[in-house]
This record gives structure tokens, C-alpha cells and sequence, in this order.
């Protein structure tokens, strides 16, 4: 393997936030250019949360990246009056490939998330049976709760009983943030796996104050300290088998993260596999970059590798100050920094 360039299975991205409308359109090509596939979340504004939504918003991406072999994977949002039968139509559709489990108001639109997991045992134990996995924001969202602990909270008051009562349950716990998480994962069976996003292995909690407060590394869940950010770079470097790319690339426009309140969310879709690549590097871990962006992901899900490469060069370039999104602009993870890899070309193999 060439330090100059690097050729990998193409990569999929298992977390992605499309939104809908003008801003679909503008960031949906940048994960097509780069993935064969995504999984796709449905915190919309209403959520997907039928079958019958999830096939028009189905619609809806594929004709923002005609032209394009790049094919989403659905997910419903679960909420507390998701019914067993949903999750059978679910199964016999093929192209929802899980459910995404919000606590209620943890967030961008999770209002509709769920209240109270004993409301949707019948619906977890018809997930259970038909192995389809629950896609996890883990945060405990009690007031009460330190905003820097909420995943660890989560971990021992939510996420533990849940697994010892669906010990079948295929679980992806989401864009973990600290070492509780990843030990938690590693741990645990086979039925568990997890994301990790590039914010929480380039960051910690530091940069959300460097220079002033930056709206602009502001994401949920929020970075963590550096003790976290060393542990999940370490899960990276250990090539565990457990662990997969899912960017958490979440697009908000400029106004909306510059204000009074901003948006949670960083928007990374426009380089992901470019980071994703010099993180690696940074790591001395290139040759485990393959199975993290390209294998684990689709062996979890049961799905088939990809048969296409992408291939990587050493070639500084610099990420620009914003993009356009629909009448918008959006300001890019990384803004004005210079990187040291960049895609080359897709080939078939």
C-alpha cells in the first residue's frame, strides 16, 4: 500500500441526515459521489415513520442523485405507537433496513421520539424476531442529567436493561462519544455494533470553545473530553471488527447555526471519506481504514460488500468557507482547512 494513494473497497456511510426539499437536493451528491450506500435517518419534519412514508422519501433521494449508482437504506423513526405490524411491513419491504430509536426530545426533530421503551415492547420483540436492528441516539435526556454524562446515564439506566431483555436484538448504539460507550460495545455480543463519527475522533470538547464559541463544532452528542476522544482513536487503531464509518453528517444552514440558538449538527458529507482517510493516517492505521469505512458495516447489516474501489491520492486541497444549500449557505466540517487526501475515482472491480 502506497503512502501516496490508497485503494478500498468503495465505503458506505451507516448515518446520514438528508433533510428533504432544496437542502436534499444540494447534499445529497456529495454522499453519492463518494458511498455506495447510506443509511438514511428519518428525524424529518413530520418523521418517516410508515412504510408508505419511507417509499416516498425514497423517491424523493433517488431523484436528487439521478444518474448515480448510489442506493439509500430506509429507516423508521420508532415511536411509542409504532406497532408490531409496521415492523412486519418493514421486513417484507427489503429497503428499510432498520428503525431509529430517539429518546424524546435528545435531538434535531425527536420530539416524536420515544417516551417510554415499555411502550414498545411488542414492537421490540417483533424487531428482535425479524433481526431488524434499533438504531440508537444514546443519550438520557432527564433535565437533571450533566449534558457530558447523558451517554453514560443512558448506558446504565436505558441500555443495559434493554439487552438483557431483548438479548437477541441486533442494536447499533450511534456516533458513540465516550470510552463507556466503546467498552459497552466491545463487551458486549455480536448482535451490538457501533458508529463512529469523524467530529468525535478529530475533537474533544475543546474545540467547541477555541477562538470563542464555535456553533460551528457543535453537534449532539455534544464532544466529549480528551480522555473519550483518545479512547475511541484507540478502538480505531485495534481494527476491532465492531466499530464502522456512520458520519452523523447533519446539514444546517449558516444562519440557523450562527444564532441566539444554534442547530446541533455538522455537516461533513461534503469530504467525509477524505477525513475519515487523514484521521487514519494521523493514526499510523491506514491499512485498518478498509474494513472500519467498507467491511464491518455491511457484515453487521447482513448485506453484501461492495464490488466497486475508491481509490484515495496524497494530494493537498483546500475545503471551502461554505457551500451553497438550496437559497442557503452551509458551512462545511472543517472550513478553510487544508487536507492531505483526496478522491480520486471510483472503479469497478
Amino acid at each position: 500500500m502506497s503512502t501516496n494513494s490508497i485503494t478500498i473497497t468503495q465505503p458506505d456511510d451507516w448515518h446520514l441526515h438528508l433533510r428533504d426539499g432544496e437542502a436534499l437536493k444540494a447534499v445529497a451528491p456529495f454522499t453519492a459521489k463518494q458511498f455506495a450506500r447510506a443509511i438514511i435517518m428519518p428525524n424529518l419534519n413530520p418523521p418517516v415513520t410508515t412504510v408508505i412514508r419511507a417509499v416516498e422519501y425514497l423517491d424523493e433521494i433517488l431523484a436528487a442523485v439521478d444518474g448515480s449508482d448510489f442506493e439509500p437504506l430506509m429507516t423508521l423513526y420508532l415511536t411509542d405507537n409504532t406497532s408490531p405490524q409496521e415492523i412486519i411491513a418493514a421486513r417484507k419491504s427489503c429497503f428499510i433496513k432498520a428503525l431509529k430509536l430517539y429518546p424524546a426530545g435528545a435531538t434535531t426533530n425527536s420530539d416524536a421520539g420515544v417516551s417510554d421503551l415499555k411502550k414498545c415492547t411488542k414492537t421490540l420483540e417483533e424487531m428482535q424476531k425479524s433481526a431488524l436492528p434499533l438504531l440508537i441516539h444514546g443519550e438520557a435526556t432527564g433535565s437533571q442529567v450533566d449534558i457530558f454524562d447523558r451517554e453514560k446515564v443512558f448506558i446504565d439506566k436505558t441500555l443495559i436493561p434493554l439487552t438483557q431483555q431483548f438479548p437477541d436484538l441486533k442494536i447499533v448504539f450511534e456516533h458513540i462519544t465516550t470510552k463507556d460507550a466503546a467498552d459497552f460495545v466491545q463487551q458486549s455480543g455480536n448482535n451490538i455494533a457501533a458508529t463512529i463519527t469523524p467530529q468525535h475522533l478529530l475533537f474533544n470538547r475543546n474545540a467547541l470553545f477555541q477562538g470563542g464559541l464555535n456553533p460551528h463544532h457543535y453537534c449532539l452528542p455534544v464532544l466529549k473530553r480528551n480522555s473519550h476522544q483518545q479512547a475511541l482513536l484507540n478502538i480505531i487503531r485495534s481494527g476491532s471488527h465492531k466499530f464502522f464509518l456512520g458520519t452523523d453528517s447533519a446539514p444546517h444552514a449558516r444562519h440557523k447555526k450562527e444564532s441566539a440558538c444554534g442547530c446541533a449538527g455538522i455537516f461533513s458529507a461534503h469530504a467525509a471519506i477524505e477525513i475519515y482517510t487523514s484521521i487514519f493516517e494521523q493514526q499510523n492505521a491506514l491499512d485498518k481504514l478498509e474494513a472500519f469505512a467498507s467491511f464491518n458495516g455491511p457484515d453487521f447489516y447482513g448485506l453484501p460488500r461492495n464490488s466497486k474501489t475508491v481509490t484515495l491520492i496524497k494530494k493537498s486541497w483546500q475545503i471551502p468557507d461554505e457551500y451553497d444549500l438550496g437559497p442557503d449557505k452551509i458551512v462545511p466540517f472543517l472550513a478553510g482547512q487544508t487536507i492531505n487526501w483526496s478522491l480520486a475515482s471510483t472503479n469497478d472491480t
